[in-house]
This record gives C-alpha cells, sequence and structure tokens, in this order.
C-alpha cells in the first residue's frame, strides 16, 4: 500500500466518525456558544465540515493568500452534512492526485499580505491540518454537544451514550 492510499484509507475510516458526529448537530442550536469567545455550534460544525477539502486544495495549489475573513454560518445542520460529503469527495480526489511523489516532493506556502508566513512539505500540511486540525475540532464539537446533552457518539471507544463494544442481550 501505497503513502497515499495509507492516508485516504485513514481519512475515509474519520470521514464516517466525523459525519456521525456532524449529524448530531441541531438546527435549533446553530447560534448557541458555551462562551462568549468560542465559536458558534454551527461555524464550529461547518469548519469541521469544509476544513479537510478546503486544506488538501490548498497542498494542491502549492500557494495559499490568507486573508484574515472568517469562513461562513450554516443556515441549516442539512447545509453542514452536504459539505462534509463535498469534502470528503475533495480529499480523495486531490490526494489520488497528488500520489506519493506530489505530497513528499512538493512544498506548500502559507502567505499573508504578501510575506511569507511559513512553509512546509505537502504531506506535512496534509498530516498536520487535514487531519490532526481536523480532529482537534471535532474534540471540540463533541463537547458543544455533551454541554448541550445530546447524545455524542462513540469516537475512538465508548461514549456515555454509545457503547459499541458493549455486549448485546438477545430477545
Amino acid at each position: 500500500m501505497s503513502m497515499t492510499q495509507g492516508l485516504i484509507a485513514e481519512f475515509e475510516n474519520e470521514a464516517k466518525t466525523t459525519r456521525r458526529v456532524l449529524e448530531r448537530v441541531p438546527n435549533d442550536k446553530l447560534n448557541w456558544k458555551p462562551h462568549p469567545k468560542s465559536m458558534t455550534l454551527g461555524h464550529l460544525a461547518l469548519h469541521i465540515a469544509q476544513a479537510p477539502g478546503t486544506i488538501v486544495e490548498w497542498a494542491d495549489k502549492g500557494v495559499t493568500e490568507f486573508t484574515g475573513q472568517p469562513g461562513p454560518d450554516p443556515s441549516t445542520a442539512a447545509e453542514v452534512i452536504a459539505a462534509h460529503d463535498k469534502s470528503v469527495a475533495t480529499v480523495k480526489s486531490v490526494l489520488q492526485k497528488l500520489g506519493d511523489d506530489g505530497l513528499t516532493k512538493g512544498m506548500w506556502e502559507a502567505k499573508a499580505g504578501g510575506k511569507t508566513l511559513m512553509t512546509m512539505p505537502k504531506i506535512g500540511l496534509v498530516r498536520a491540518l487535514v487531519l490532526n486540525h481536523w480532529y482537534h475540532h471535532r474534540g471540540q464539537l463533541s463537547v458543544y454537544l455533551r454541554l448541550l446533552d445530546i447524545p455524542v457518539p462513540s469516537i475512538y471507544g465508548p461514549s456515555a451514550d454509545e457503547n459499541p463494544f458493549a455486549a448485546r442481550a438477545e430477545n
């Protein structure tokens, strides 16, 4: 298995889990936030849905110019799920296109106001931001759900609401 195939397999597995978390986001709580400095539930959920596809496109282009503009807010929870599904397809397509050579030999550059902020190998961008950044925000979202008393799905093991490893009683 190539490195790229391994990344795609990991991503697909995590995307299923992420979708299950995003499916719990209620329409009537999109503007809720746990603290004045926090993102709203809707903004965080849409960020989680869109970030992998957006960031992998940065890797494809090689240079990203940051403007400091905040991302959009969703109108509905269904919009979040649709954005997630589109993002998943984008990640798989771009990773296949880049392949091992494109990820390991190519560099990515972040700029703001024409100034270079940082550069890193494209594989580092994928690992750090497409994946790790995504997992971080998914964890935040699970806390938001808990604070709202919405059942939290199992992520890497049982949650207080779901235990996929528990023995099932036969009826």
